[in-house]
């Protein structure tokens, strides 16, 4: 059954196109799912029913994993059996019909413009590092844009005369507006630490680590855990929160959703819409907190 995952793992990349991150997952719940008809004495995946593929889930939940979770868990095994059938190596889908356990969303995490910016400042702009540090946090908190997307991005894809730069998720390229705080850190970054950074002169990659090559998302993540570190946040950063604070500080402002949706990359204005709701709720609370007569 293992021999099925990695022809999976090609459909997924060349017939469906998924992101290399949703592929990974993906890969590791359809592992995790053969472990377990393995040991349930099922030699093959194509020979499991709709009893056996609902007892997995129930079996994931009593281990307390995350209702999100055993519904992406779900979304794989659909995918993996739809390849399966195309395939020739099954007939039946077993998932067919089962429905996913409801996902309750949780509101967005924002940060507040006052912890933006105690974020912003911890870089010290006496080192290399630093400097680059600053400018990889003002690009993400300016553009909104994904980690993947941050740490992909080539000197190519950026323009500081105009302020913006050219990026994609995988499926679209979009363009994004930057402010003049991220240009300035950006242009104070390439012309003063990326030079000294990077391991060949020929290096397309707009941010390096240590070793002159390009960032890791793994990297990035240390670097982000160390600033909330020092500056005493108590709020659980990730890259992603920035995505949210960006998005939330926007409509805040005044912008429009559907312009806010184009710069995020979002398919659905819905994904968009919660960023407003939230909003609303908050302003909600200041006047109830507030207003005299509320």
């Amino acid at each position: 059954m293992r021999a099925y995952v990695d022809e999976y793992a090609s459909f997924m990349t060349n017939v469906r196109h998924k992101a290399e991150n949703t592929i990974e997952s993906y890969k590791r719940d359809v592992n995790q799912y053969i472990t377990y008809l393995n040991n349930s004495g099922v030699e093959d995946a194509a020979l499991a029913t709709k009893t056996t593929v609902l007892s997995y889930l129930l079996s994931l939940q009593k281990q307390g994993r995350a209702t999100s979770t055993v519904s992406r868990t779900l979304a794989s095994l659909r995918s993996f059996y739809v390849f399966l059938i195309q395939s020739g190596e099954a007939q039946n889908d077993p998932t067919l019909n089962l429905e996913a356990p409801h996902v309750e969303k949780k509101p967005p995490t924002i940060l507040s413009a006052e912890e933006i910016d105690l974020l912003l400042s911890q870089p010290s702009q006496s080192d290399n590092k630093g400097i680059r540090d600053k400018a990889m946090l003002e690009l993400l908190y300016a553009t909104g844009i994904r980690v993947s997307e941050l740490i992909n991005l080539n000197m190519s894809d950026i323009n500081l005369t105009v302020g913006f730069i050219q990026t994609s998720n995988g499926k679209k390229d979009r363009i994004v507006p930057m402010g003049h705080a991220a240009v300035e850190a950006i242009t104070v970054y390439i012309s003063k630490a990326r030079g000294k950074m990077i391991k060949a002169s020929d290096e397309e990659a707009l941010f390096v680590n240590c070793s002159g090559v390009r960032l890791s998302r793994q990297g990035f993540w240390k670097i982000i855990k160390h600033y909330q570190q020092t500056a005493g946040i108590k709020t659980e950063i990730t890259p992603h929160i920035l995505r949210h604070s960006f998005a939330a500080h926007l409509i805040e402002n005044g912008a429009d959703l559907h312009s806010v949706q184009e710069m995020m990359g979002h398919a659905d204005i819905a994904s968009t819409q919660v960023y407003s709701k939230l909003m609303n709720s908050h302003l909600q609370d200041v006047y109830a907190k507030a207003h005299p007569r509320a």
